[in-house]
């Protein structure tokens, strides 16, 4: 059984160990090695835009048997593709192909997706820079691009 030292000059023993038993911690390692910044799509910011490439419907998790309305979308920033989720009824009425949107993160746990939707982290907040939610209430109608 290995045991810490101990003694008036343990200090620097001590030290090491600690930097070292660090690297036991995923949490250390994504924030020191930058491995959220790495894989994430939109690469640490909080929204990023996109062009819309289709509309696409996934299956919901079980027990759920619905279609969730997404978009394919192409980011500008950097070209990646991700799906995002149009939140809302009858939202996905108001975003056609080609339309230049903006996506946030969907808020689930740990930058994951959210509730029964497989796989999509992001959701769509404005199409054509017009507020989806406006648009679905009926405040402002759409504009042309």
């Amino acid at each position: 059984m290995s045991k810490k030292s101990s003694g008036i000059n343990a200090g620097k023993k001590l030290k090491n160990r600690r930097a070292n038993f660090k690297w036991n911690n995923k949490w250390f390692v994504r924030s020191t090695l930058n491995l959220k910044r790495k894989a994430d799509p939109l690469e640490g910011s909080s929204q990023a835009k996109g062009i819309v490439l289709e509309k696409v419907q996934l299956e919901a998790k079980q027990p759920n048997s619905a279609m969730r309305k997404c978009v394919r979308v192409q980011l500008i920033k950097n070209g990646r593709q991700i799906t995002a989720f149009a939140p809302g009824d009858g939202a996905i009425k108001l975003i056609d192909e080609h339309d230049e949107v903006i996506v946030e993160c969907i808020g689930g746990k740990m930058g994951r997706s959210m509730g029964d939707i497989p796989g999509v982290r992001w959701q769509v907040i404005k199409v054509n820079d017009q507020s989806i939610l406006a648009l679905r209430q009926g405040k402002i109608e759409k504009a042309r691009k």
